[in-house]
């Protein structure tokens, strides 16, 4: 007999795995440690089974998947939280189910480079956290929100699609917006941001013009903006976000990021030596001769100038690798395989 949703979520989280796919003739399938594999005492999946899955977990929302191909949402399923996409693909329904912390975790726990615990006193600027999807993006913007909540007396406004950590209130009041079902969208969410008093507002994704012409707003009119992106560098992150804009507006917009943006952190998850996967993460504080280069267009030399600030809490990615080897917490050819500049990372873990 075929599992339950229940079931296939609560076997995933026995086993650690951070993924489910359901796909039509394949069994069903889970990620641990970065890899895929089939999930034990499971049989290939009908077409008929995954529209039943497919129907379970969207609800009423089911029909939105006819009319748009796809449907995000976030569940908590056997005493897990879920994110959910559903996703048409040759006619059939596919299901994609990251398994979230069932808490949110200290900050200080996650291994993040240490001027980032200083983030949650930040009274104003923008501080975007960067990396592929499963880098452990959300997880990290969760846990400074949750400083911020047990540390200050301020309103946090959170626009998410969809809500994955649910926070709840305690020193601050917290208000939680989804786009699709608090909202219509974005746009229409972000219009009234600035209109409900907030403090500290947190942005799941800065996904076009609108989204990151709001972010620069509010960090100028003296509001701390949490937000995403998926890029791989600090300096890829500038350019997004100057890119999006039209040429005759991106002198202006340069000039509004180097006085708002305070710090790039960017992610990536890697094979923990051992088992497991550990976070490696780059870090770029926005010093004065950073923000110079930011106003100059010179964001290739942003590398450089954050190598040589480290006296202020910056990392590069590979140095943050190399921090790992180090410490044995990964094996030489796991830095190796997520440096940028592989020559300088094979150099300095002894691979040559």
């Amino acid at each position: 007999m075929p599992k339950s949703v229940a079931e296939l979520v609560a076997q995933a989280h026995d086993a650690n795995a951070s993924d489910i796919h359901l796909v039509r003739g394949l069994p069903p399938k889970f990620r641990v440690d970065g890899a895929l594999c089939d999930m034990p005492g499971c049989e290939p999946l009908s077409d008929e089974l995954c529209e039943v899955y497919a129907r379970e977990l969207a609800g009423r929302s089911y029909d939105r998947i006819k009319d748009i191909g796809e449907l995000d949402l976030a569940l908590t399923i056997a005493n897990v939280r879920v994110r959910v996409n559903l996703f048409r693909q040759k006619g059939s329904v596919s299901a994609a189910l990251r398994l979230l912390s069932d808490v949110i975790p200290p900050l200080e726990s996650l291994g993040l480079p240490p001027a980032v615990l200083e983030f949650p006193r930040l009274q104003r600027g923008i501080i975007l956290v960067t990396g592929e999807t499963g880098s452990g993006k959300s997880t990290t913007m969760a846990a400074l929100l949750d400083q911020i909540n047990h540390t200050r007396t301020d309103h946090i406004i959170t626009l998410e699609d969809p809500i994955e950590y649910v926070h709840t209130s305690d020193r601050c009041v917290i208000n939680q917006r989804e786009i699709g079902t608090d909202t219509e969208s974005y746009a229409d969410a972000l219009r009234a941001v600035l209109r409900e008093d907030p403090d500290v507002i947190l942005i799941g994704e800065m996904r076009d013009l609108n989204t990151i012409e709001t972010a620069l707003t509010a960090a100028e009119t003296g509001h701390l903006v949490l937000a995403t992106l998926h890029t791989k560098s600090a300096a890829d992150s500038v350019d997004r976000m100057v890119d999006v804009f039209p040429e005759g507006q991106q002198r202006q917009i340069r000039m509004q990021v180097s006085t708002c943006l305070h710090a790039v952190l960017s992610q990536q998850l890697v094979r923990r030596r051992g088992g497991g996967r550990v976070l490696a993460a780059e870090l770029m504080m926005v010093t004065p001769a950073i923000r110079n280069l930011i106003r100059e267009g010179k964001t290739p030399q942003i590398a450089n100038a954050l190598s040589t600030s480290a006296a202020v809490g910056s990392i590069t990615m590979d140095n943050a690798l190399i921090d790992l080897y180090r410490h044995s917490l990964v094996d030489a050819q796991t830095a190796i395989d997520a440096a940028h500049d592989v020559d300088y990372v094979t150099k300095n873990t002894g691979r040559f």
